[in-house]
């Protein structure tokens, strides 16, 4: 396919909008079918209340027990020593018998054998490129330093920080002056400022990250640098690679049978500042990492998400990262999905990637922050007329099935993420207020009440996820703070309904409607020092 790009609005047709629209529709739809069905006939009302939060609940154990699989399975892969299978991975051996390895690595080594590998690790250049707007030096050092720290050869790690003109001078000079101090310790570094208000281009981070990339061009044709040995991993001002990041992520590239085709997503845990961050925020970033975590182990539904990892040859052949639509990371896939005719993977590194949970200088700032970043994330509601558009509206030679399975887990998961929880806290009371006398709409209460408290035992399992995945307390808080740590989960309905049902039916309204967002509003992120004072 030749045509990847998004349709501006004036271009987009009826058969274009109406994809647009379907996923509110279908999610509002939904929440008021309790309603219609109560009016027609309260049983089957109760039935389908019913049917629907049983399968709500029992995903939510699914959930659970995976976030345990894949908690084991991330601290593992933190242990592996990475160089030293890298270098196996070179030689095509492991050289010393008494060293256990992961049967998958012995699997690696045959495969490799068998047929020639299309890049040995030493090929490597792996260039990490930090997107900022208005982020402080305070927000910006640590996650330059964690590069740093990262157990791998610096002299094949390039470092670019791509920063926004309408950031202001004094993000340019911050910019300027962490190049200037560690620049000499990478391969090669460099800072790119992006235009404001260039022509065409939606304010976001897609044009930042895609301007950079462009202007590095000459660099790698003067050193005649193959694109396939360029991999790029795009981070926030506030991401901090493990130090085993760059070494699995290496070993991943290296194995993949064909690494243009592949995107690499590590596990985003929000972490840095959970202390820090108020209690509804803290409950929100746990779950997103759980959920991250969770993903992480299913494969065919996994896409690009805020740090990921692709080839610079793959970004090339999508003209890099859309600069077009305010969800550039999740987009990104199916950019890639189209242009390779349905032959892209993604795979799974079960390293994370340590991020900022919501905090703004102020608890009502901070409020504010964490629902128009759940807004953003929800707006990639509107990837579903794009991949309906590009799949089924123009020639290509995708996979049908596998297409349909995409798009069909694409709406439900949109619809789910609206609709799911408000059905599941308020469900259960809709048939009783509108039928007073159905003895069964009014054990249905009884009875959702009776499932949502065995549900709180399986819930068990995400505690304890949160206590093992948590820094180690700041001294600046008293022993207290850790109580407050468990006690921070009652507002887990709250945080459910507000920030993610009402998050997403806002984004899938304005899409019904038109009403789009065409500017990325960046997430606050500030830092507290010992003395808890704010750094944004």
């Amino acid at each position: 396919m030749t045509d990847i790009e998004i349709p501006y609005k004036e271009n987009r047709d009826w058969r274009y909008r109406l994809f647009e629209i379907l996923p509110g529709f279908l999610s509002w739809s939904l929440l008021a079918l309790p309603i219609v069905l109560s009016l027609i006939n309260v049983t089957l009302a109760c039935i389908f209340i019913l049917a629907y939060l049983l399968i709500y609940v029992s995903r939510t154990f699914g959930v659970n027990v995976r976030a345990l699989q894949g908690y084991y399975t991330m601290q593992q892969h933190k242990k592996l020593p990475w160089q030293d299978m890298l270098k196996e991975l070179e030689k095509g051996e492991v050289a010393q018998a008494d060293v256990q390895r992961p049967k998958w690595h012995y699997d690696n080594l045959l495969r490799r054998q068998v047929k020639p590998p299309v890049l040995q690790p030493s090929d490597v250049i792996h260039l990490m490129m930090v997107a900022t707007y208005n982020e402080s030096r305070e927000v910006l050092e640590p996650t330059i330093q964690a590069v740093l720290a990262s157990q791998h050869d610096m002299k094949k790690v390039m470092l670019v920080i791509a920063y926004e003109e309408r950031g202001g001078a004094e993000v340019e000079a911050t910019v300027k002056e962490l190049i200037k101090e560690y620049g000499d310790k990478f391969l090669h570094a460099a800072a790119f400022k992006h235009p404001k208000d260039t022509p065409r281009e939606i304010r976001g981070k897609g044009g930042n990250i895609t301007y950079a990339a462009r202007q590095l061009e000459p660099y790698f044709k003067e050193h005649n640098i193959d694109p396939l040995r360029v991999l790029v991993t795009t981070l926030d001002a506030d991401n901090r690679p493990d130090p085993q990041y760059i070494g699995a992520l290496t070993y991943l590239y290296c194995v993949a049978p064909d690494p243009a085709r592949v995107s690499i997503q590590p596990i985003s845990m929000y972490t840095n500042n959970i202390w820090d961050a108020p209690a509804p925020m803290r409950v929100i970033a746990t779950g997103n990492s759980f959920y991250n975590i969770v993903l992480a182990l299913r494969q065919h539904v996994l896409r690009n998400f805020s740090a990921h990892a692709q080839s610079l040859a793959g970004l090339q052949k999508t003209d890099y990262w859309s600069v077009r639509t305010i969800v550039e990371d999740g987009h990104q896939f199916w950019r890639s999905y189209f242009t390779f005719d349905g032959q892209y993977q993604m795979l799974p590194l079960y390293v994370p990637i340590y991020q900022d949970a919501v905090l703004a200088n102020g608890y009502v700032k901070t409020l504010k922050a964490q629902f128009i970043q759940l807004r953003r994330w929800t707006y990639g509601a509107s990837d579903i007329a794009y991949v309906v558009s590009k799949g089924y509206m123009h020639k290509n030679k995708v996979p049908r099935g596998d297409l349909l399975t995409k798009v069909l887990r694409l709406i439900e998961s949109h619809v789910t993420w609206a609709a799911a929880p408000l059905i599941a806290f308020f469900g259960g009371f809709i048939p009783a207020m509108v039928n007073h006398d159905s003895y069964a709409a009014n054990q249905l209460p009884i009875i959702i009440s009776n499932i949502q408290t065995v549900a709180l035992i399986g819930f068990s399992a995400s505690i304890f996820v949160s206590f093992k995945t948590l820094p180690p307390k700041p001294a600046r808080y008293k022993r207290r703070r850790s109580l407050w740590m468990l006690l921070q989960w009652v507002y887990l309905p709250v945080t459910t309904i507000v920030y993610n049902s009402l998050a997403a039916l806002y984004s899938q309204t304005r899409l019904m409607f038109g009403k789009y967002l065409d500017k990325f509003d960046v997430t606050e992120k500030a830092v507290r020092d010992e003395n808890k004072n704010y750094h944004v």
